[in-house]
């Protein structure tokens, strides 16, 4: 299993120790977002699935351009308490372990998209972007967002059109790059709560020439910037169970009448308390698409706008970009 996504907090020569550790999805998240360690100079951090789909069976490898001491060995330790052991140090051959990280990152082809972290040559007739790993989630190799990849694919080819968009949980923007090709010319609204996944997407965008996309750093819809806009012909989010079914009265609130909504981050065995959450609120399953244990589900909005009943419950938020 090839690294999942990784996150550059340091820099410097290719490593020549590394310090591996087990963590969780929830750590690797925390760790991805980039955390904040008393170390100088900072290793660089990459984490990965040791179990495909199995968020408790992750890993952490941390790459020092020296040995590291005792001190930045217990920092590394503390980014996964959920360890239970102590870390592996081990000495690397001269190495390039940026290739080595990237490896299990080849390109994908979903669709119309050729999603590459590298200078791979697309197919003719593919969108190319180039969707490095880094610090935010959303490489497109993870079965959440390649199925929402193809979903929103075959949407603008079954002639589907949307002039306002929304991408809840945009992680590297991916998804709304991907809007912005199928539907040029459609306000596109991206949202993080991580400021640092909205400057991933920034620089994201400009490397694939996309442009126009209002960037919010915004908790669910709790912005302005997100609710004004609003309603929107099609929502997008693709983040966890959790915060899908705490923000359904949210989403379903910005959601235009007969709004398409897309979700995305939920295991199959979550589908039912997903789709549940978004019925209380006038919405209806249209799809479900299975992919191995993970399910991507269209919604359609009621015909009449959702009014809430009241204010918004921000539980439930904790965990959100979840592309790998």
């Amino acid at each position: 299993m090839g690294p999942a996504m990784s996150a550059d907090v340091g820099g410097g020569p290719a490593g020549s120790w590394k310090v591996t550790l087990p963590c969780t999805r929830a750590e690797a998240e925390a760790i991805d977002a980039g955390p904040e360690l008393p170390l100088d100079p900072a290793p660089t951090l990459a984490t990965s699935e040791e179990v495909l789909d199995d968020a408790e069976a992750w890993r952490l490898d941390a790459y020092f351009a020296q040995q590291p001491s005792a001190h930045a060995i217990a920092a590394i330790a503390a980014l996964a308490p959920s360890a239970g052991a102590a870390p592996l140090v081990e000495r690397l051959a001269d190495e390039d372990w940026v290739t080595i990280s990237q490896a299990g990152l080849a390109p994908l082809h979903v669709g119309r998209f050729f999603v590459h972290a590298g200078d791979e040559t697309p197919p003719a007739g593919t969108r190319a972007l180039r969707i490095a790993a880094g610090r935010a989630f959303g490489t497109g190799h993870h079965e959440t967002t390649s199925g929402c990849l193809a979903m929103l694919d075959a949407l603008e080819r079954d002639g589907a059109a949307f002039a306002s968009v929304v991408d809840i949980g945009t992680g590297t923007g991916l998804l709304a790059f991907a809007a912005a090709y199928l539907w040029p010319g459609a306000a596109i609204v991206a949202t993080d709560i991580d400021p640092v996944a909205v400057d991933v997407t920034r620089e994201n965008a400009a490397a694939n020439g996309v442009e126009g996309i209002a960037l919010v750093v915004a908790d669910g819809t709790l912005d302005p910037a997100v609710v004004g806009p609003a309603p929107y012909e099609l929502v997008i989010a693709n983040i966890l169970a959790g915060p899908l079914v705490s923000m359904a009265p949210e989403l379903a609130a910005i959601a235009a009448p007969g709004a398409t909504i897309v979700l995305a981050g939920l295991l199959e065995t979550q589908r039912a308390a997903v789709v549940a959450a978004y019925q209380a609120c006038g919405c209806a399953l249209a799809e479900v698409d299975r992919r191995g244990d993970w399910s991507v589900l269209r919604l359609t909005a009621g015909a009449e706008r959702f009014v809430p009943s009241g204010p918004f419950d921000p539980k439930g938020r904790d965990g959100w970009a979840l592309d790998l």
